[in-house]
């Protein structure tokens, strides 16, 4: 591969003024992961793990909040509104841990975590509690039924597929885990 000499010196990762223009970062072997630092053009592979990280807090906070729901004997309701909360609080605590990894103010980082996740958790709960809601049975599925975890596991994995086109787009746009992103260095 051939560098211009704009980015010969790449061994540390700075962010300076004058260095704004990092679209060719794609180029850098040692840089793949770090291919989309400005609004442009975002790979689907970026875009997914960035729907990974969410899909994993919110698959912790579901499946903890319906597995009580339903160890407890709760309505649909409220086991649902439990695993939407739930959902939510893990997905945010993820992303709040790695900010703060990095040495960032709580204030900050609880800032970033809402402003990175919000939206991709919110679809992702939408279609994923969708998917369950209008599932034949899943509601009135309890914990030893292969269904319960059958509807629930595809249910995840739709919202997954759903969610990765906009956190694509959020990213583009410089929102979503591209705030997170620059947290990472």
């Amino acid at each position: 591969m051939q560098h211009d000499t704009h980015h010969g010196r790449h061994d540390r990762h700075d962010h300076h003024a004058d260095h704004a223009d990092h679209s060719d970062h794609a180029s850098h072997a040692d840089h793949t992961g770090h291919s989309a630092h400005s609004v442009g053009k975002v790979g689907w592979a970026m875009a997914a793990r960035a729907t990974l990280h969410c899909l994993t807090g919110c698959a912790i906070g579901e499946i903890l909040g319906m597995v009580i729901g339903t160890a407890l004997g709760w309505g649909n309701m409220a086991t649902m509104v439990l695993a939407i909360v739930l959902a939510f609080f893990f997905g945010y605590t993820l992303t709040l841990r790695s900010i703060l990894k990095a040495g960032v103010d709580f204030g900050t980082a609880l800032r970033v975590a809402f402003a990175a996740d919000t939206l991709s958790i919110a679809v992702m709960e939408l279609i994923d509690n969708g998917v369950i809601a209008l599932w034949p049975g899943a509601m009135d599925a309890t914990l030893a039924d292969t269904l319960f975890w059958g509807a629930l596991a595809i249910s995840l994995a739709v919202a997954f597929v759903a969610t990765t086109p906009v956190n694509k787009w959020m990213i583009g746009r410089g929102k979503g885990h591209a705030v997170v992103h620059q947290y990472h260095h």
